[in-house]
């Protein structure tokens, strides 16, 4: 028995026929467009002055990757980025958990302030706070490239981690108080874990694009992959800029992805793992309040039934 669709009806034939239509036509235009792209790529390139210089596709214009010196040194610009990303993302969501931990503070003498630096710091180009980082603190370029990249994506992280908070039901935090637990424990125990698994996809996001802007270290001398792509194309000759352009969108490419694939994995173990401890303080706090079994079972679902019956 087939199962029906409540949103919309199941598409008939001639919207079935209608759709592989549209596809096909769709896949064609962008088969078409690369092809076109290719064969552009590959024509000789007349200069100004009229000079004549081979195509892009030309294989005089990779011969250089044939060199293992060159992947040596392209190799130390994508480690450089991949160690100022890393250490950057653990900054990152240090800063942001303690940006969360203020913006949720029941004192206003500590949730204004914050909230005012937050927004200073998310409303900052990450390139100005590099130069000032590099200029006025004088770090040196990983630094000033790993200190703007932690405030600017921790104040993004901690205003992520504050609104899975206060998605949560409110009974998982009455619950961790119940057992005894300290509001800065509880806030650690049982908000946040819950707050990372559901806003992983959004923080997975923002790790990426803190990837993507450790090429502004480009900006401050700092050698990463984009930095290196262009000292090697100055070194080899203007020939060979875009085959190491290429390159470097390909491991640029390799590094996301990866950091995309991590991201998921852990989607799916935090899901698995939530899904089978999802319930267990919420019940332990519910037998702790005298609740018994009902009780139990109305803590576990956000329910009032965790409540101390009069």
């Amino acid at each position: 028995m087939s199962q029906a669709t409540v949103l919309y009806d199941a598409p008939g034939p001639r919207a079935r026929a209608r759709s592989r239509t549209i596809s096909i036509v769709g896949l064609l235009a962008v088969l078409g467009l690369l092809g076109w792209v290719t064969w552009r790529l590959a024509q000789p390139q007349v200069a100004v002055n009229g000079n004549v210089t081979p195509g892009m596709l030309d294989p005089s214009r990779w011969d250089v990757l044939g060199y293992a010196e060159v992947w040596q040194y392209l190799g130390r610009g994508a480690w450089n980025t991949i160690r100022a990303a890393a250490v950057a993302m653990v900054g990152a969501m240090l800063l942001g958990m303690l940006f969360a931990f203020g913006r949720l503070a029941e004192s206003a003498l500590v949730r204004v302030p914050v909230s005012v630096i937050l927004e200073f710091f998310r409303g900052m180009p990450v390139l100005l706070m590099m130069l000032f980082i590099l200029l006025v603190a004088s770090t040196g370029a990983f630094w000033a490239v790993v200190i703007a990249l932690i405030i600017y994506n921790g104040a993004i992280v901690g205003e992520a981690l504050r609104a899975g908070i206060l998605a949560l039901n409110k009974g998982q935090r009455e619950a961790g108080l119940s057992i005894g637990l300290t509001p800065v424990r509880t806030r650690l125990m049982i908000e946040f874990p819950q707050a990372f698994t559901q806003m992983l996809p959004i923080l997975v996001a923002q790790m990426v694009v803190l990837l993507k802007d450790t090429s502004l270290g480009y900006i401050v001398a700092y050698p990463e992959l984009a930095k290196t792509v262009k000292d090697a194309s100055t070194f080899y000759g203007n020939r060979y800029l875009f085959t190491f352009w290429v390159v470097a969108v390909v491991i640029y490419l390799a590094i996301n992805l990866s950091v995309s694939w991590f991201g998921r994995r852990m989607a799916r173990f935090a899901a698995a793992r939530g899904g089978r401890a999802g319930g267990a303080v919420a019940a332990v706090a519910a037998v702790d309040a005298g609740g018994g079994g009902d009780g139990a079972m109305g803590a576990a679902s956000g329910a009032p039934g965790a409540e101390r019956p009069s």
